[in-house]
């Protein structure tokens, strides 16, 4: 039926096409995963009427905004076990559905349905026009293709499961009632929905989604004059807690940011929540170099340099800017020459190289993006057709599951996994 179609119109359309022994599925949510369940499923059996309802106005909003206006597809780690160690949550209940449906396999899918990729340095995977609205096409135009009802401005209000038909009924906000044989949940986050009520009602159990992957404010940190200076691998650890990360990060105005601060936000983003985003980080600017190796490094660089300006001369390769803000917040000697720095002042050199420790007072969203844990509780899902245990013909994939993972394609790639799960299982074949 129609948008805005009366409730007993939806009614006879869909006695219809149950004469016709085809079955009606009814997708909730337009992105990724929403996008790609329906697209599989179509593939995979033409006998079905596929509905898409998308809340919004547009489809497909985080797939536009991803990776900078790119869309990071997927990254190109091939090795399912490795693969599921880049999530957070989720990382067990994805190894088996990483083996039936993959990044090589999703590169394959879409270079074949005509949007070439590029793989850079780091392993993420973008189209090669370094577009995401590429990537937008190519999913809009299959789903047309397909004859995908897309129904757009169209949250549900609720559902139930009618039991003497063993069929569901869906209440939409406008007032209009639809059925369904089946009903796909991948509508991202769920936080304020009010699909979490009809969720409960059939016995799931919804941990509170609450952000990840952001940066670090700082706001009256001296860290921030620094604005723009990016040092290319550190230690950064959370104190008092187990979870620490290497790599580059960046300085902002706000504070901290860059792929180290990002991952360690991914995983520790549900004790950082507990914390209300006040704790405080470690910086080893050196890395994993200890203080005992540091100390001899500094001592031979003291003799090769000893007729150098320590502040003219920085130790390690720092930039100089931020070499010289270390100087002078241990107030250590800029001008003299490192032949005349004494055993206490190369003992604070040293822990401010490495035991940094910077007070962190709120976080920031990165860039456009956002991503949640939180979400279905995994154990209460089958992940061998991502079917609700509770349940039957309710199906789950994407955001919406208790599921994410790190930067560089790792939330993408469960979208497509899990939406495939779903759409070739068989029972919804």
């Amino acid at each position: 039926s129609s948008e805005g179609s009366a409730p007993h119109t939806t009614l006879v359309w869909y006695l219809k096409f149950q004469r016709m022994g085809m079955k009606n599925v009814v997708i909730v949510g337009g992105g990724a995963a929403g996008f790609f369940c329906a697209i599989s499923l179509a593939e995979l059996s033409a006998e079905k009427r596929i509905i898409i309802l998308e809340a919004g106005k547009k489809t497909l909003r985080k797939v536009k905004v991803s990776g900078g206006g790119r869309c990071n597809i997927t990254h190109d780690c091939f090795d399912p076990k490795i693969l599921s160690t880049h999530y957070p949550r989720g990382q067990k209940e994805l190894i088996g559905p990483f083996f039936k449906w993959q990044p090589k396999d999703m590169i394959q899918w879409i270079e074949a349905n005509g949007v070439p990729t590029k793989t850079e340095e780091d392993g993420r995977v973008f189209p090669r026009s370094d577009s995401s609205q590429s990537v937008i096409d190519c999913l809009e135009n299959i789903a047309r293709k397909k004859h995908i009802e897309i129904r757009k401005e169209t949250p549900v209000r609720c559902f139930t499961r009618n039991e003497p038909s063993k069929q569901w009924d869906l209440e939409l906000e406008n007032g209009n009632l639809l059925n369904a044989d089946c009903i796909c949940i991948a509508s991202g986050s769920i936080k304020g929905s009010r699909l979490v009520d009809s969720i409960e009602k059939v016995g799931h159990r919804v941990n509170l989604p609450i952000p990840s992957l952001f940066a670090f404010n700082t706001p009256c940190h001296t860290l921030t004059e620094l604005s723009g200076a990016s040092i290319q691998k550190v230690e950064i650890e959370i104190m008092g807690s187990r979870f620490k990360q290497s790599g580059p990060i960046l300085l902002t105005h706000k504070g901290i940011s860059g792929p180290a601060v990002i991952k360690l936000s991914s995983w520790a983003a549900k004790e950082l929540y507990q914390k209300n985003y006040r704790f405080e980080v470690q910086i080893n600017w050196l890395d994993q170099c200890k203080p005992e190796e540091l100390r001899q490094k500094l001592r031979g660089f003291k003799e090769k340099f000893a007729r150098k300006t320590i502040q003219n001369c920085p130790f390690a390769c720092l930039p100089k800017r931020l070499w010289r803000k270390l100087l002078d917040q241990f107030l250590l000697p800029r001008t003299q020459t490192w032949a005349h720095l004494s055993n206490a002042e190369e003992r604070t050199m040293i822990q401010a190289l490495t035991r940094y420790r910077i007070k962190i007072d709120g976080k920031s969203t990165n860039k456009e993006e956002f991503v949640t844990c939180g979400g279905i509780q995994l154990p209460e899902i089958d992940f061998a057709t991502m079917e609700s245990k509770k349940v039957s013909n309710l199906f789950f994939a994407g955001e919406c599951l208790d599921i994410d993972g790190v930067t560089g394609g790792f939330n993408f790639q469960s979208a497509w996994t899990t939406a495939r799960i779903e759409a070739g299982n068989g029972k919804l074949i």
